[in-house]
């Protein structure tokens, strides 16, 4: 029997409730594991991976399984790969970061590409707005800051910078330091 033919695939990673839009398109070896995607989306979004995580698709729950927390009914993150649960362009699953914020990502599937060189491997080849701050709120707590930060005058304003260390864009996205950082996690 031939071995398959090795495949990249092409993701669009869209945080889910934030307008205007926050998403990354990443290329990924097809036969990636879900623990090192997690990797690969806190690098390609701007998360700090300081939360725990999931993965969620057709009801079954993907992360680190952990008895203490509850944990036990989730399925070893680790032993699963994408191409096990993206089959089709099209097919999608759901990623939530930080269960206080809850960061809810929608990963789809957008292509099916012939394999490129892993060593090449993650890579963003394109992107949109600076992902929100870690532990500011959630949804609702990142419109309040933008809405704070957005006005000098705001009672808040100066101390919402001191909690940032500095100024804020939330349109910047930098498609070569995310690309830096992915090679530097592939590593």
């Amino acid at each position: 029997m031939p071995a398959k033919t090795p495949r990249t695939y092409q993701l669009k990673v869209a945080l889910l409730g934030v307008k205007p839009p926050i998403w990354r398109r990443i290329l990924v070896p097809a036969d990636l594991s879900l623990g090192r995607l997690h990797g690969v989306l806190q690098v390609a979004m701007g998360w700090t991976d300081s939360h725990l995580h999931q993965f969620i698709a057709d009801n079954t729950f993907y992360g680190t399984p952990d008895e203490d927390f509850g944990f036990d009914e989730v399925r070893d993150e680790n032993r699963y790969r994408l191409n096990q649960l993206l089959r089709s362009e099209k097919d999608w699953l759901k990623y939530e970061y930080d269960f206080g914020d809850s960061w809810e990502h929608r990963i789809t599937l957008e292509k099916i590409l012939p394999a490129e060189d892993k060593g090449l491997l993650p890579r963003c080849i394109k992107g949109k707005r600076a992902c929100p701050p870690e532990d500011c709120g959630g949804i609702w707590g990142y419109q309040n800051l933008l809405e704070i930060l957005a006005d000098p005058k705001h009672d808040e304003h100066e101390d919402m910078l001191e909690w940032l260390g500095g100024e804020f864009d939330p349109e910047e996205f930098d498609l070569e330091f995310t690309n830096e950082l992915l090679v530097r996690y592939a590593r």
